[in-house]
């Protein structure tokens, strides 16, 4: 992950890389009017559909993301986290695309690297060969897209600009540290806005996560939609000495973990000639569509 250094002297902090509503009254009533007197009625409300519990929204949410290894040599160098943004029907089969850092991916230093794309189903693991076709520059646009033929994953949905609202309750799904994929809560805690724009640029969130939850999803647990992908967390770096050894390990931050959100995730797409991956619903400032998936 890339990190920033603060520059406190011992402690320095670096960045690396949620009630079924009460349904409204029928409104129903009847009187005389007209001109021949008939009684007018008035159409009743249907009721609203109730939100899904937190367990029902979190297995919509859970087919969306996969784990990602950079294998050499069979072993595993680099771990990070991916979510399914399209998909589509190809003359080979089907594709689907993944979202993730571009940082996560970075292989140049590595001989003849291997990216795989892993979907955990309890005791059972599938790997799918990824590769990718378009990347960012860091840290402007730290992300990447991934095609992965043969996997079959239902896409998020993107959130709308409008629906970022600070104080909103999150789950962060993601795989820290290579192992199967694991959920934090949290809240929306931070909005950065830009002015030209008027677009969200960054997010921050409560939600605690770890090394490799990069390219990681937060996801609204309201609509279930997704809300922003994992850029990096905050961490302090802690020094101490044992028997004239000086030693020092790096401690996740509470409360400081960044993301790119969805606004950007449209606009790299956007960007790279991948915007048919947004579909018909695609949303932009203020509107209330929706982003899902390629033509089938």
């Amino acid at each position: 992950m890339t990190r920033f250094s603060l520059g406190l002297p011992a402690l320095f902090a670096m960045l690396s890389c949620a009630a079924a509503p009460t349904p409204p009254p029928a409104s129903e009533a009847a009187g005389t009017g007209g001109a021949g007197g008939s009684p007018v009625v008035m159409q009743q409300v249907g009721a609203l559909t109730p939100r899904p519990t937190r367990k029902e929204q979190v297995k919509r949410i859970l087919p969306h993301n996969v784990r990602l290894a950079i294998l050499e040599d069979g072993k595993p160098r680099r771990t990070a986290s991916g979510v399914v943004i399209g998909n589509e029907q190809t003359p080979e089969g089907l594709v689907s695309y993944v979202i993730t850092n571009a940082h996560a991916v970075e292989m140049d230093d590595l001989k003849d690297p291997r990216l795989v794309a892993i979907v955990d189903d309890r005791a059972n693991s599938t790997e799918y060969q990824a590769h990718v076709v378009a990347t960012g520059v860091v840290p402007d646009m730290d992300l990447a897209l991934l095609k992965v033929p043969g996997l079959s994953q239902r896409p998020a949905q993107l959130a709308a600009d409008a629906e970022l609202e600070l104080g909103d309750d999150v789950v962060v799904a993601a795989s820290p540290f290579g192992r199967a994929l694991s959920l934090s809560g949290g809240m929306v805690s931070h909005v950065e806005w830009d002015k030209e724009s008027k677009t969200p640029r960054m997010v921050k969130t409560d939600a605690a996560i770890g090394y490799g939850a990069s390219g990681g999803g937060i996801f609204s647990l309201e609509s279930g939609k997704l809300l922003a992908i994992v850029e990096g967390y905050r961490t302090a770096k802690v020094g101490f000495a044992v028997a004239e050894q000086n030693f020092s390990f790096d401690v996740p931050m509470p409360g400081e973990t960044f993301a790119a959100p969805s606004s950007k995730v449209r606009l790299f797409l956007q960007q790279k000639g991948f915007a048919r991956l947004l579909g018909n619903g695609a949303v932009g400032p203020g509107t209330g569509g929706s982003s899902q998936t390629a033509s089938r």
